[in-house]
């Protein structure tokens, strides 16, 4: 038994610089990777501060189970972990009407220079993506905002990649029908 306690006692400074390693490495990832984080929660969630909590706890899931060691592809792994608690949380969230939304969008404006340059297109194509069935919407916010490809989206919604490529198809396709329906004749 002091044989065991003195190993421990002299490899006890090995243990601390190994644990303050994982932190930085950890703090690290989390710098990376948190703002793509919270695009996804927030595509599934349309709410800022339950994308916040959803991010949050995603983190502290992979730190406490070190699943965070073992990724392959960072990105894919963690919008899959982030994906997975936003839906986790979707029954929790008080439904939200559209026009609420839109007041939250407005609130949480960066600045008063990123209202003048938001163009009336561009509001207009937000409300119209809002509108769209989840099924399109997800994999379209996925790909436009977080800038994933149709494998990593496949991995993370856990649908094949060929159903991804369609999904994005038919998004588009309705989005510029009912886009070009709503500004009404070419100009």
């Amino acid at each position: 038994m002091a044989a065991l306690t003195s190993s421990y006692l002299e490899s006890a400074p090995l243990i601390q610089h190994a644990a303050a390693g994982d932190h930085a490495e950890f703090t690290a990832l989390v710098e990376r990777h948190s703002q793509f984080a919270f695009r996804v929660a927030n595509a599934v969630l349309r709410s800022r501060e339950d994308a916040e909590d959803a991010v949050q706890e995603t983190f502290i899931k992979l730190y406490r189970t070190g699943a965070w060691k073992r990724m392959e592809d960072e990105k894919a792994f963690l919008a899959r972990s982030v994906w997975r608690e936003a839906l986790d949380r979707l029954p929790k969230r008080k439904s939200e009407t559209l026009s609420m939304q839109h007041e939250q969008l407005a609130s949480h404006a960066a600045s008063p220079e990123s209202n003048a340059l938001q163009s009336s297109e561009r509001t207009l194509l937000r409300s119209l993506i809002d509108q769209l069935h989840e099924d399109l919407r997800q994999p379209l916010v996925l790909s436009a905002l977080d800038e994933l490809n149709s494998r990593q989206i496949g991995l993370v919604m856990g649908i094949p990649e060929g159903t991804v490529r369609t999904r994005l198809q038919r998004a588009r396709t309705e989005l510029k029908h009912r886009f070009e329906a709503m500004k009404g004749p070419s100009q």
